[in-house]
């Protein structure tokens, strides 16, 4: 029902930014809250940040705040995760996720994305 694309990883110095982008079609897009997930070899996937389907409300985990910036374009269907300041311990696989609810501020993420590589030297 959802489909969601990844891109704009890549290999980045320390203290660089990079923006991520989240190309997403199907049923009820623009309805839907969004998130961004990362996983870095060894470790579980962790929550990043989301948005609510309104774009009124986000959220982002203790490590992304003050740093990272999710923003979504409706007109678009795009979902962006604009990171600064980043760090090597950001290194990960970066995954946008869909929630299966509509009109919701997220938690039931369904869909889910490729995934993204994000490298970031010291």
């Amino acid at each position: 029902q959802v489909q969601l694309v990844e891109s704009g990883g890549g290999l980045v110095q320390a203290g660089d930014s990079l923006r991520l982008a989240c190309a997403v079609s199907g049923r009820a897009v623009n309805n839907r809250a969004m998130g961004w997930f990362r996983q870095a070899p060894g470790k579980e996937r962790e929550f990043v940040a989301s948005i609510s389907w309104s774009g009124s409300s986000t959220y982002y985990a203790d490590s992304a705040k003050g740093r990272f910036t999710i923003s979504r374009d409706n007109a678009k269907n795009t979902v962006n995760l604009q990171m600064n300041s980043l760090k090597p311990e950001d290194t990960a696989v970066y995954y946008c996720a869909a929630d299966r609810l509509l009109y919701s501020s997220g938690g039931t993420w369904d869909y889910w994305g490729q995934g993204t590589q994000v490298t970031v030297s010291s």
